[in-house]
């Protein structure tokens, strides 16, 4: 149940015997005098909806808490040690000067019930209201758009941990799972913690182990009794039947339909990393940073810092793309800006709809790549897309061929290059080079 503010504290009130040693202006004076009516009891109602148990921790405390940790960039272990043994901190979030604050999990439970209510966002949304209040943004028209990955607390896991976990997860929460368990999956105990007892340096002993628990997983799968499933025994199940088919193929020999499997040669796109936290995914960066995790995206005012949006996404995919992420960042916004990002911000579309919008645009272009160290870019070749035509650097013009799947278009110098004295300069490739044309190239040129 939700805890209320008895007006006590343990020892005596910091903010009133205190107020001259906190910084007048600043964010701690601010939380101190205006915390209540910032985040009153019913703004979290809803995080609590059972009025039975033991009364929590007064949200408003714990979301003034949140502030500060964001502000300053602190773990949680930090943030509830500022708590007890520093004044400012005590008088922000209405604690007595021998309170010793809470422990550290707390916060981490407070999160969760965050988000996973109906409002995720709401103490930001809070926080970005009294910025607006203040007309501390007023006049400032340029928003700097940037992501930073978030790391994943789960470790990564195999395709044999995965299958495992997942197996023994459907075990535990589906109805009538042990029986079936008991007498069709024998590829491992399951009530052991422990990995399998195989020479995991052997592959021909991991390829007949993974066969097995695919097998075990499919064996359960499909023998499971006829029910109607809850939420967590259906969540389960699908686990199960994503980890044993997104790592395995067909065995070498097999044509799929006498029940032999291998780990898949090669990465899965969109892979799960984890049975722990399912929606974690590889995020890749840049090509030499790979982490597990998910992405967060920010739009915020440069000479202040303050942050005006922000979004949270998986760590792959089309949707997670920092271009497909911006619009909606900006999109409650008033009035023309000056966009600022990286390349990661500099796609085709996102260019022609921020400047549709009237927006003006700071966006790093991708550099210019050589086929051949030293050689030409595209910068050589001349592109008219009025006439569907492209000239190499040494005269030739061939045109541009029907859109391909992603709308690029090419131009093919294949025969000509056979003979040009600058082929040397253009391409590595033994039958010439090719030319791709982008369908917003004019823009993207520009």
């Amino acid at each position: 149940m939700q805890g209320e503010w008895a007006g006590e504290t343990v020892g005596p009130d910091v903010w009133e015997t205190c107020r001259e040693l906190i910084p007048a202006g600043s964010v701690f004076a601010f939380l101190a005098e205006h915390r209540e009516v910032l985040f009153p009891p019913g703004m979290f109602a809803d995080m609590y909806p059972s009025p039975n148990g033991r009364p929590s921790l007064p949200p408003q405390v714990l979301a003034a808490t949140v502030v500060l940790q964001s502000l300053h960039g602190l773990s949680d272990f930090e943030t509830v040690q500022e708590l007890r043994c520093d004044l400012r901190w005590k008088a922000a979030c209405g604690l007595g000067l021998q309170d010793m604050a809470f422990d550290p999990s707390l916060l981490t439970y407070f999160r969760r019930r965050l988000r996973r209510s109906a409002d995720p966002t709401r103490i930001f949304t809070r926080v970005k209201e009294v910025v607006a209040a203040t007309g501390v943004l007023k006049g400032k028209r340029r928003r700097a758009l940037d992501s930073t990955v978030l790391d994943d607390a789960v470790a990564t896991q195999d395709t044999v941990t995965q299958i495992i976990s997942a197996i023994r997860r459907v075990i535990r929460e589906v109805p009538g799972a042990q029986e079936v368990a008991d007498r069709w999956c024998t590829a491992h105990d399951y009530t052991d913690p422990g990995k399998p007892k195989i020479a995991w340096n052997d592959e021909a002993a991991r390829a007949v182990l993974v066969d097995a628990l695919v097998t075990d997983a499919l064996s359960l799968l499909g023998r499971l009794p006829e029910q109607e499933l809850g939420e967590k025994a259906a969540n389960a199940v699908g686990l199960l039947a994503l980890v044993a088919g997104q790592d395995v193929e067909p065995a070498e020999d097999s044509d799929g339909r006498d029940g032999r499997w291998r780990i898949t040669r090669g990465t899965v796109a969109d892979r799960t990393v984890s049975t722990v936290d399912p929606d974690a995914r590889h995020v890749h960066k840049n090509r030499t940073r790979h982490q597990d995790g998910f992405k967060g995206h920010a739009s915020f005012e440069p000479e202040t810092g303050l942050f005006t949006a922000v979004a949270l996404t998986g760590g792959y995919g089309p949707d997670s793309h920092e271009a497909t992420v911006a619009s909606g960042l900006l999109e409650d916004e008033d009035g023309e800006l000056t966009v600022l990002g990286d390349t990661a911000y500099g796609t085709g579309d996102l260019r022609q709809t921020l400047e549709a919008e009237g927006h003006t645009l700071v966006i790093k272009p991708p550099p210019l790549r050589q086929a051949v160290p030293g050689g030409f870019t595209t910068d050589d070749f001349h592109v008219d897309t009025t006439a569907a035509t492209v000239t190499c650097p040494a005269g030739h013009t061939k045109a541009l061929g029907r859109p391909l799947a992603g709308g690029n278009r090419q131009a093919q110098f294949k025969a000509l290059c056979r003979t040009c004295p600058l082929r040397e300069r253009c391409t590595r490739s033994k039958t010439g080079r090719t030319f791709n044309v982008h369908p917003q190239y004019n823009l993207l040129k520009a």
